[in-house]
């Protein structure tokens, strides 16, 4: 069984600074990526369009990616006629 050894005032004290400094920093690490999000064009368009008219252009967006994975994978792979 471990003794607990108990901290000083001053120890717990700077304890406490250091656990606020870097929820602080945590903070506004989470308030930039937000502000950098919101500055994205896909955003700024999802913003103006109503939720309605957003389903195709993130269905759109969704098959784009998918065609182009696609054909990243087909540009990979040899064919056996040109062998």
């Amino acid at each position: 069984m471990a003794l607990r050894r108990r901290k000083s005032k001053k120890s717990q004290v700077v304890d406490l600074l250091e656990t606020y400094l870097k929820l602080q920093a945590a903070k506004k690490t989470a308030k930039g990526a937000k502000k950098a999000a919101k500055g994205t064009a896909a955003y700024k368009v999802a913003k103006k369009t109503p939720v309605v008219k957003r389903i195709p252009i993130i269905a759109g967006a969704a098959v784009a990616a998918a065609v182009v994975a696609t054909k990243l994978r087909s540009s990979n792979d040899e064919s056996p006629a040109a062998a």
